[in-house]
């Protein structure tokens, strides 16, 4: 009788952390891909012409997340999300929690957080961007990054620069200080607070809010933002659509916020899944007044048995005031699917940048003259490739 109780004792403790751990999940996604990539001669005089083989890695990431019941319909969950550059190491950081990583709690009232994560307006590329194979698509490259093509930095930044009277070089987030226009609109936000409502006959509303700490008394710059949307999915999941509304306070201009809106959704005809998206921002420019952007984008996915075919095409108008400034790129691909976690998937996508702009995929070799990511001003890009993607 005592030998069978010290089993089941053991038993016992040994199935505990068990127990424990089954509520921990390792994570990540590797998404490659080899192509050969093309930049034409754009309007700077350094910006040539070459062609070059290249290793990509689009957004490949792992992390770990943890939930825990804590009864009464409550769970406390926590995620860690870093990236995973996959190539080009020296050039680019890996830095813990860069990605989606937060802490909160979720029941019957929706869904509480704070931390890193992506906005309510960038959640919704979900609902349409069906047309990418790998990762060169409208989204982050035409799609919200008009940012690519400006000039003003944050008031508070000065581009990094020590100002003279104090000597002091203000922290900055590394696009403003670069002279990105405002806020990127595609870009998760950091020191944020988030909530996501329950789903309630298919419709769900999300909101987020950077907390001010860039505050600044020298330059009486405050800047923070706000983002929300609401989105609908029916008919099985067939039907979906989504509106956000995002406003960036002090990012371009001191005392004014930047603003903008968007619509996304699509519709699976079974035969064919369409996906659309409409977005204008207003960025606040005190040399030249407001500057507006808008940018447009339709999507294809048409299954072959368990395979797809994915067509995208965008168009980025040009800013007020900024001639030149606008682009268009378009993707064609087929993608074969072994299994729910492994693809392949071959392809062409090209970007052709008008005289002014410089849009570009994440990830690309350095141009022409060897040393700068991504096209010159003018310059298009192109790829063929083929690509992987493994979910673990």
């Amino acid at each position: 009788m005592q030998k069978k109780l010290l089993t089941v004792a053991v038993a016992s403790a040994l199935s505990a952390p068990a127990a424990v751990l089954a509520q921990t999940e390792v994570y990540g996604t590797i998404n490659m891909s080899l192509g050969m990539v093309k930049y034409t001669s754009g309007t700077a005089a350094t910006t040539t012409s070459v062609s070059k083989w290249d290793v990509a890695s689009h957004a490949s990431n792992y992390g770990v997340r943890s939930r825990e019941n804590l009864g009464g319909g409550l769970t406390a969950w926590g995620q860690i999300e870093s990236n995973a550059p996959m190539e080009r190491s020296a050039n680019v950081a890996i830095t813990p929690a860069s990605r989606n990583s937060a802490v909160g709690l979720q029941g019957g009232f929706g869904n509480f957080f704070i931390g890193q994560w992506t906005t309510p307006w960038a959640d919704l590329d979900s609902l349409w961007s069906v047309g990418t194979v790998g990762g060169w698509g409208p989204v982050t490259s035409i799609i919200g990054r008009l940012e690519m093509t400006g000039q003003a930095p944050n008031p508070g930044c000065v581009n990094t620069v020590p100002t003279p009277a104090t000597n002091v070089t203000p922290i900055c987030d590394a696009v403003e200080s670069a002279g990105g226009v405002g806020h990127p609109f595609w870009r998760r936000i950091s020191q944020g607070a988030f909530y996501q409502s329950p789903v309630m006959s298919g419709v769900q509303v999300k909101l987020a809010a950077q907390a001010p700490e860039g505050k600044a008394t020298l330059t009486a710059a405050n800047p923070w933002m706000w983002s929300t949307s609401v989105q609908w999915a029916g008919m099985g999941g067939r039907a979906r659509v989504g509106a956000a509304y995002d406003n960036h306070k002090d990012f371009t201009t001191i005392g004014k916020a930047d603003t903008g809106y968007r619509v996304t959704g699509g519709f699976n005809f079974g035969v064919v899944d369409l996906g659309l998206a409409y977005e204008a921002m207003s960025y606040k420019s005190a040399a030249s007044g407001d500057i507006k952007a808008k940018q447009y984008g339709a999507a294809l996915a048409v299954p072959i048995g368990g395979n797809f075919v994915r067509v995208s095409y965008a168009v980025a108008k040009d800013m007020d005031s900024r001639a030149g400034s606008g682009a268009k790129t378009y993707n064609a691909g087929y993608e074969h699917r072994f299994s729910k976690r492994t693809q392949a998937g071959v392809g062409y996508a090209k970007i052709d940048n008008k005289s002014a702009a410089a849009f570009a995929w994440t990830g690309l070799p350095p141009n022409g003259n060897g040393f700068t990511n991504g096209p010159g001003a003018g310059s298009d890009v192109s790829t063929f490739f083929i690509n992987m993607v493994h979910r673990f």
